[in-house]
């Protein structure tokens, strides 16, 4: 927080002097702090909020656009908590590797570690943590364990939530969680000990293409932007008497009450070099007219709007409709919402308008100098190179991955787990007796079969990070990290079965069934930096092999995680 001491008169919006104070300014940037004068309190909210988090098991969700005073309400929360003796843990997601983030029993392992590191509680997380019953259970008894050893309630934020938005499959995993810790507390002791308090940025929605939040327990808080009496107020304790109430309306007509914008103008009028003469009014016209320009104070959060928005080529569409029209349009409403979680428009009736000038000039701007336009062009240069990258990495016939994929995924799956130490699968798969069949019934038939293989496998998956792709032939690769020996054969196995149901006829198969079946090679290894992701390869090809040469329809496993 930068903070500038300024030893100033109250004065009037003609500069007339009145009594003189000392006052310490605040560059608008961080959570306001407590003992801050320039805290505009939202009783209603605080008051709301206070009452929900004693309540045993209880969640509150603060969400709203950057910059509108999440931190800030988080703060006075747990001061709140503090003030009634109970336990604070406060996380930050902004703190945490990616590397974390993106592993499901990794991130518990975190949460939980912090937990007990903010409570000074010595760490048995080994102890509890069991993989046989899985990560989310471990996490949920250890937590469990935690609480026994507290007298208080404890509450437990989580703040900038959003960054885990960008990896679906752990947020998918772990705030489903969190809703069962909610709805366990209605039983559990230990669990109504718990409060949880989630801090997301709305912006989110946008580049993940989410439509709605995606954790909707507990209780709500939207943060509002100011009204007048409110922005009247903050004026005056910036030391500005604002009489006839020139300043507030227009500010309020220039930011609409945004809490951080309205804040940086009062900021900027009175904190000024030594030798600006210029009254508040004067000061006030010139901050409105440069408002929307490279120059203007506002520069860089337009700036930052503008690079959450340049690859949505249609909502930079639809709102240069807003902007262009003094009434508003009726606009398809997730694009509504997505415009609205911006805080770009405001939402009345089925009209969508933007939220205040500032915007309208600075986006009308932009469509009038033709840079819409030249976003919408690179998007849809990106949008062809992107497809273009999708077919190099798929094969026509098959519609799975294709070889030059299926190397350079296990690569970089490989560098990974070297790093994290976890275990990788690949299973080779290869029809049994192909050539016959291609002999028996023709090629067009063999490439039918040979789809419907792949098609199978495809669905047999349920994680994004496991792959298939066609190796060479009539061979197909899946590729399964964090995946022991064990867990990879049991896919096998359910694959062939599978195959098997599919009930092809192969009347000269080698196999006893004369239908089509797969022989296959299963191969697991902890990667080390000294041999490459080829030695797990030729490991799979070697016990592919011993398939089809003890007689076809089987699987052979080399686990490597034992002999390295």
């Amino acid at each position: 927080m930068i903070n500038t001491l300024v030893y100033i008169m109250i004065i009037t919006m003609n500069g007339k002097a009145l009594p003189i104070l000392d006052m310490e300014f605040e560059y608008p940037n961080d959570p306001v702090p407590l003992n801050s004068p320039f805290y505009i309190d939202h009783p209603s909210i605080e008051e709301l909020a206070y009452r929900e988090i004693q309540k045993p098991g209880s969640v509150i969700r603060i969400r709203a656009p950057r910059k509108m005073g999440k931190s800030s309400l988080l703060q006075r929360i747990l001061s709140y908590g503090k003030q009634n003796n109970y336990y604070i843990v406060n996380l930050d997601l902004r703190q945490t590797e990616a590397s974390i983030l993106s592993d499901l029993k990794r991130f518990l392992r975190w949460f939980c570690a912090n937990v007990g590191h903010f409570l000074n509680l010595p760490s048995r997380l080994d102890d509890y943590w069991d993989e046989d019953i899985g990560s989310k259970v471990s996490c949920t008894i250890y937590l469990k364990y935690l609480l026994n050893l507290i007298d208080s309630p404890l509450i437990i934020t989580i703040n900038e939530v959003n960054y885990l938005f960008e990896y679906p499959q752990v947020a998918g995993e772990f705030l489903p969680m969190l809703r069962s810790w909610h709805e366990e507390a209605k039983q559990s002791e230990e669990m109504q000990k718990l409060r949880l308090v989630m801090v997301h940025s709305t912006e989110v929605y946008i580049p993940l293409k989410l439509n709605q939040s995606p954790f909707n327990v507990g209780l709500p808080i939207r943060l509002p932007f100011f009204t007048q009496e409110q922005v009247k107020d903050l004026a005056k304790r910036h030391g500005i008497e604002d009489t006839d109430g020139n300043l507030v309306t227009s500010l309020m007509d220039m930011v609409g009450g945004h809490p951080y914008l309205v804040r940086l103008a009062l900021y900027h009028l009175v904190v000024t070099p030594d030798n600006d003469k210029k009254s508040i009014s004067d000061r006030l016209q010139k901050i409105i007219s440069e408002a929307y320009t490279q120059g203007g104070i506002y520069h860089q959060h337009l700036c930052e709007q503008l690079a959450i928005l340049k690859d949505q080529a249609e909502l930079l569409q639809i709102l240069q409709l807003i902007v262009m029209s003094n009434d508003g349009i009726i606009v398809e409403p997730i694009a509504a919402y997505k415009l609205e979680s911006l805080g770009l428009v405001r939402l009345e009736g089925n009209q969508a308008i933007a939220s205040c000038q500032l915007y309208r000039q600075y986006f009308k701007y932009l469509y009038e100098q033709g840079i819409f336009n030249e976003y919408s062009r690179l998007h849809q240069l990106e949008a062809m190179n992107q497809e273009l990258e999708k077919l190099a990495n798929i094969d026509d016939l098959t519609q799975v991955s294709n070889r030059r994929f299926l190397f350079s995924y296990l690569e970089k799956q490989w560098q990974k787990h070297s790093y994290t130490g976890e275990v990788i699968s690949i299973i080779l798969c290869d029809i049994d007796c192909f050539k016959l069949y291609n002999d028996t019934y023709g090629h067009i038939a063999g490439d039918k079969c040979l789809q419907k293989v792949a098609k199978v496998l495809q669905s047999s998956l349920h994680r994004s990070t496991d792959i298939v792709a066609r190796y060479g032939g009539e061979e197909l690769a899946i590729i399964l990290p964090e995946t022991t020996s064990t867990l990879a054969v049991n896919l096998a196995k359910t694959i062939g079965q599978n195959i098997k149901l599919l009930n092809i006829v192969h009347k000269n198969s080698l196999c006893a069934d004369k239908i089509i079946t797969l022989s296959m090679g299963v191969a697991s290894i902890i990667p080390q930096t000294h041999i490459n992701h080829f030695y797990l390869m030729q490991a799979a090809d070697e016990a592919l092999y011993q398939s089809k040469n003890q007689g076809r329809d089987r699987i052979t496993a080399k686990d490597l995680t034992i002999t390295l």
